[in-house]
């Protein structure tokens, strides 16, 4: 009942936009595939990618559509399960809603990555990390907007070279994305000659963290690298503070702090480190364009999640707009190797591997005004990316 109020509610959006915006459309539509998670453990960030998707969506269709087209959607609850993902994706890709958005995790989007040519899709990844997306799992009709692991772990070791600390854990999900985490982080720490102690691996929907918490207040470390997902995040910065983690260690985050996880925590969350995927903070012309609408229709800024949605929606719509066509293949080879502009600013999509070159940003929650919030305190240019993985191949 939930889907069908949602894809209902979208529906009457495309039309009313049609009928209201003074504009008429004779060229075929764009219809886009909104895969999402509405329920389960990613709905707080699925919600967030849905919010932002239909602002793109009506923003576009009321200032005369993209190339002259109006934009459609449909959507689906992806249950934050990667059958849901498949599911959701075959069934929109095969109505003719064929470019693809919207999973959070990457077991999801390499799970829709392995059947876009079955389905004649093109999908735009805009939160997962795994770097199989760009490495063995690469497409040539997968193009990912958002920063991967290896992105996010080469800034964090010119970064971490810089911090007192010495001694190390790790808390990261029993997940992929998890797992590969914490191997990253090993490996970078002990290149930095950073001394690993307590590893472990809490599985996912984990709602009692105190054994875990318990043993790194026992550990000795200087500071935890912790990789979570979704209300886990929540439930673990709400103990840490309860049982006093943070009086005895530095807490860094992987995809932590996010907006979501701060506005349910906030003072739990506060001073906590870890990557900023996007901020409304961030000074390009684009954005600050896309900040000042949202702001008027919500009265806020946009999340980091959101801010990388609606640039993974701009994306498609650049694509469209490059390719003079909806076909996912053309617009696949239109966006392979071209450079946009974003709410980022210039960034390309490297011939390679797809992989948006991207600067990338770290920072704490911090209390501006009467609110906690993620703040950006240094940004790393899109120079420090690392090469193309030679284990893609398209």
């Amino acid at each position: 009942m939930k889907n069908r109020k949602v894809l209902l509610n979208v529906l009457l959006l495309a039309v009313c936009s049609l009928l209201f915006s003074g504009y008429s459309f004779a060229k075929d539509p764009v219809k886009i595939g909104l895969v999402t998670s509405l329920s389960g453990a990613f709905a707080p960030q699925g919600e967030e990618v849905h919010r932002a998707i239909q602002f793109a969506i009506e923003e576009a269709n009321n200032n005369g559509g993209v190339d002259g087209r109006q934009v459609e959607v449909q959507v689906a609850d992806d249950e934050s399960t990667p059958d849901g993902a498949r599911r959701g994706s075959e069934k929109l890709a095969r109505s003719g809603h064929n470019l693809l958005i919207g999973p959070i995790a990457s077991s999801f989007s390499l799970t829709i990555s392995q059947n876009l040519d079955r389905w004649d899709a093109i999908y735009f990844v805009i939160l997962s990390k795994n770097d199989k997306i760009t490495g063995e799992g690469c497409q040539p009709r997968m193009f990912r907007v958002n920063p991967g692991d290896s992105m996010d772990l080469t800034m964090m070791k010119s970064w971490l070279e810089s911090v007192k600390e010495k001694k190390f854990s790790i808390l990261a999900v029993d997940y992929i994305w998890g797992r590969d985490s914490a191997e990253f982080f090993q490996k970078t720490a002990k290149e930095l000659g950073k001394e690993i102690d307590e590893v472990m691996y809490p599985p996912m929907g984990t709602k009692d963290f105190a054994p875990y918490i318990s043993k790194l207040n026992a550990s000795g470390s200087d500071a935890v690298w912790v990789a979570l997902i979704g209300r886990d995040i929540i439930s673990f910065a709400k103990q840490a503070q309860e049982f006093g983690l943070r009086d005895k260690m530095r807490v860094i985050g992987h995809a932590f702090i996010f907006n979501f996880a701060v506005n349910a925590a906030p003072e739990a969350m506060a001073g906590i480190w870890g990557n900023i995927g996007y901020s409304a903070s961030i000074d390009t012309p684009k954005n600050k364009t896309f900040v000042e609408a949202w702001k008027k229709k919500f009265n806020r800024e946009p999340t980091e999640n959101e801010g990388q949605a609606y640039n993974g929606v701009q994306a498609i719509f650049s694509g469209v707009t490059l390719a003079g066509s909806t076909e996912p293949q053309k617009v696949a080879d239109a966006l392979s190797g071209a450079t946009l502009e974003t709410i980022f600013g210039p960034a390309e999509f490297r011939a390679k591997d797809h992989q948006m070159l991207l600067p990338n940003y770290i920072g704490q929650v911090k209390k501006e005004g009467d609110s906690y919030k993620p703040v950006i305190e240094k940004t790393f240019d899109a120079s420090i990316i690392p090469a193309p993985n030679d284990a893609c191949q398209m």
